[in-house]
This record gives structure tokens, C-alpha cells and sequence, in this order.
């Protein structure tokens, strides 16, 4: 049963849908907790310390993290490998290319898949230079998050990879929304405004409240 759900198109973009919005809530909070560092360096290592003792003394030191951690990396590659197998099968469907593209197809829709690979290689980049500092600037301080987020940000290439990541992840999250509303059966011709509406807000908020990190630090506001 589970693998004819699977093997369907409807399934697969379930799939996207649920672990898109998975992904989501973990980065309205992600962007929430990023914000705190306009609160100082004592404010922002305390939060990044108490994620790690998380649901103490019922769970052990950091296992809430890891266990958020594993939840997101099943997400992203639930999410990935259907898009890739969405994406194989409509070339498999239509081998020539349309004559005339959709007058309708947004500029977020027609870069979805290079939007996808661009937040797949940010991921990479992400965890290596924040968690575990192996492409880190000016010498990884572990448990000093504060610090590490500055040093990132006061390089060209950091505010660079960070602020175009985060243009994609808004055009991604725009469109992405709206799919999964439609593929979750949430959207009809009363809400479909509604819809859009908050897909666009969410695409502004959360690319706004992202990038505010390096411009702050570009600025000297944080540092």
C-alpha cells in the first residue's frame, strides 16, 4: 500500500507537501530564534544553549536537538527525492519542449528546481561553516554562537551566500505554499486569495527576517 502511494504522482507530491511544511515550521521558528541576536551575545547563546538542554531531565543533552535534526534531514530528502522523480517523469511525459511557455508560470515557478539545488548546496554550506565549523572563518568557537555568526557575516562571500540563499528559499516558499495547499485539498475558488495572500506574506516575513542577520552585521548594528 505504501509503495503504490509512493509510486503515484499524487502520492509523491503528498510527499513534497507534508515535508514542505514540515520544513516550514522549523523555519519560522529558525528565523525567531536567529532575531534574538539583535538582543545581545548573552541572549543569543543562552537561547542556542537551551536547545541543546531541550526536554531535560527527561531526555539527555542535546537529544531533542538530534531528534529535531533527524526529523528535518528525513523531510528534506523526502522532499528532494520526490521533486526529482516529479521532475523525471514530466520529461519523460512531454520529451520536446512546449513551443510557447504558460503566459500564467510565475518567475517562481519556472525556478523552483534551480531554487531547490541552490537551498541543497546553502544546507551543505550552512552546517559546515555554523555546526561544524570545518569552512568557518577566523576560527570555529564552539559554544559561541554569537561570535560565529559574526565572522560569517563580516566576510564578502558569507553575506553573499547567505542573502542569495535566502532570495531563493522566498521565491521557493511563495510557490511552494500555494502547491501544497492545493495538493492537501485546502485551496477552492472562496479561499484561493486568502491563500495567496499568506503565501506571500510568509515568503516576505521569513526572507526579510533571514537576511536582517548579515545586513545587521554588514551595518554594524550587531557586532
Amino acid at each position: 500500500m505504501t509503495r503504490t502511494v509512493w509510486d503515484s504522482s499524487v502520492g509523491k507530491k503528498t510527499v513534497m507537501a507534508v515535508s514542505g511544511l514540515i520544513m516550514l515550521l522549523y523555519l519560522v521558528v529558525h528565523m525567531l530564534g536567529n532575531l534574538k541576536i539583535f538582543f545581545g551575545s548573552g541572549e543569543f547563546n543562552h537561547y542556542a544553549h537551551w536547545l541543546r538542554t531541550l526536554g531535560e531531565p527527561f531526555l539527555h543533552y542535546e537529544w531533542a536537538l538530534w531528534i529535531i535534526r533527524v526529523v528535518l534531514v528525513a523531510a528534506v530528502v523526502a522532499h528532494a527525492t520526490a521533486a526529482y522523480q516529479l521532475s523525471r517523469r514530466d520529461i519523460r511525459a512531454r520529451p520536446s519542449k512546449y513551443v510557447h511557455k504558460k503566459a500564467r508560470a510565475s518567475y517562481a515557478t519556472r525556478t523552483m528546481r534551480w531554487g531547490g539545488i541552490i537551498l541543497g548546496l546553502f544546507i551543505v554550506w550552512h552546517i559546515l561553516d555554523l555546526t561544524t565549523g570545518t569552512v568557518h572563518p577566523d576560527g570555529f568557537e564552539a559554544g559561541h554562537p554569537y561570535q560565529n555568526v559574526v565572522d560569517t557575516f563580516s566576510t564578502w562571500y558569507g553575506d553573499t551566500i547567505y542573502i542569495v540563499a535566502m532570495l531563493a528559499l522566498g521565491l521557493h516558499i511563495r510557490h511552494g505554499f500555494w502547491s501544497a495547499a492545493q495538493t492537501l485539498g485546502a485551496g477552492s475558488r472562496t479561499r484561493d486569495r486568502a491563500l495567496r495572500t499568506v503565501a506571500d506574506v510568509l515568503a516576505a516575513v521569513l526572507t526579510a527576517g533571514f537576511i536582517a542577520v548579515p545586513v545587521a552585521v554588514m551595518t554594524g548594528v550587531v557586532s
